[in-house]
């Protein structure tokens, strides 16, 4: 082994201090953790309203016209610390189905809460028994699973199911530490997140905003499509696997390694490919234009290439940095931990065959299937026989 192979490395310089400015520093990552310092951070720079359009108090970066600006920042807080971008674009998720469904005086009350600093999230999986179901009297029974930031997300926006079986959206006030069981979130990677079971049992309408009608929360293309801002969180995490291991190469001076270079331009291209359909999914989604298959479909094709870029990128760099990577002191072990499990959404497969589906059936031409925005018809090139005779 090599006498460099188990050096310990520093955490790569961070990058400008943008929005974010570096909000992770890896304390939290323990069983039963929260990035508070993090989150108090976001709260101070005003980033939790910013989703809220100005009108109300934000910056408006849910409106379509803004999605570069909320693109660029999901994948920046990613970039710093997974656990926290996973936690704002749930914040991020469920404000904008606020926006989108809820009434004025609804979304103001809401508005105002975030504005005030409360953290929202955007809790829809639950145990197989004891579902969330919202009576006829205007009671709640059950629990949702799977809930990142339990018991510090305080205003989570919930489904519910009513009599007939459709699902309500409902964003319920909880106190901070209320209702959470964090017992079983005993993970490999993620660990920050405080993703939990939280029983709602005992509440009701009183204690909560009803969003929209029954069923809005599936309507498409948004509920699908929506999986961009995951995705853009996902980028920042493999950007940050590809600065530690460009970091490792340098601070071990083996950069002018062939066999190195060969492999870190592999996780290269992985990585600008992904940053450039993730551009391109969080456009296409912003703007719904054409059938709701057919946005979703784009969006699921950069599920796909996320997911293979990261695994990819992860790979490589373990691959380049050797057994150094695996030690707790190194900056990729977390990393690594932290994106591999971030990176198992749900579904991977049935994405991945509804968009190939959808192009096998589609009459256009593949080429055509996703125009650019700025594309104009009628202005087509000469054909090719034409263009060289």
């Amino acid at each position: 082994m090599p006498p460099h192979a188990l050096l310990p490395l520093a955490r790569p310089p961070a990058p400008d201090d943008g929005l974010c400015g570096g909000l992770g520093d890896g304390a939290e990552d323990t069983h039963g953790g929260f990035p508070t310092r993090a989150i108090a951070r976001l709260r101070r720079s005003g980033l939790l309203a910013a989703p809220l359009p100005a009108a109300l108090g934000g910056r408006g970066l849910c409106e379509p016209g803004r999605v570069d600006a909320l693109r660029g920042l999901l994948t920046e807080i990613g970039r710093d610390d997974l656990a926290v971008g996973r936690l704002y674009e749930g914040h991020v998720n469920a404000l904008a189905l606020v926006l989108r469904y809820a009434d004025d005086a609804v979304a103001r009350r809401l508005a105002r809460d975030a504005a005030q600093g409360h953290l929202f999230g955007v809790w829809n999986t639950e145990p197989a028994e004891s579902g969330l179901v919202l009576d006829g009297a205007g009671g709640l029974h059950g629990s949702k699973s799977y809930a990142s930031g339990a018991g510090f997300v305080t205003r989570p926006l919930v489904t519910a199911r009513i009599g007939d079986g459709r699902r309500l959206m409902l964003v319920m006030r909880l106190e901070p530490g209320a209702r959470a069981d964090l017992s079983a979130w005993r993970v490999h990677g993620m660990r920050a997140s405080a993703t939990g079971t939280v029983d709602f049992s005992g509440l009701g309408l009183h204690e909560g905003e009803v969003v929209g009608a029954p069923d809005d929360y599936g309507r498409q293309p948004f509920f699908f499509a929506g999986a961009w801002r995951f995705l853009a969180v996902q980028l920042g995490g493999i950007e940050a696997v590809l600065e530690t291991h460009r970091a490792h190469l340098a601070a071990t001076g083996r950069a002018d390694d062939p066999h190195q270079q060969a492999r870190f331009g592999q996780a290269m291209v992985a990585a600008e490919t992904s940053r450039l359909l993730v551009a391109r999914a969080a456009r296409i989604a912003a703007a719904e234009a054409g059938s709701p298959e057919r946005v979703i479909a784009y969006v699921n094709l950069t599920r796909a290439a996320v997911e293979q870029a990261g695994l990819d990128v992860i790979a490589l760099a373990q691959r380049s940095i050797g057994l150094a990577g695996f030690l707790e002191s190194h900056p990729l072990e977390r990393l690594m931990r932290d994106l591999a499990t971030y990176l198992r959404q749900p579904a991977p497969d049935f994405a991945l065959t509804g968009m190939a589906a959808h192009a096998l059936a589609a009459s256009e031409p593949l080429h055509a299937l996703w125009p650019d925005p700025g594309s104009k018809e009628g202005l087509a090139l000469p054909r090719v026989a034409e263009a060289v005779g």
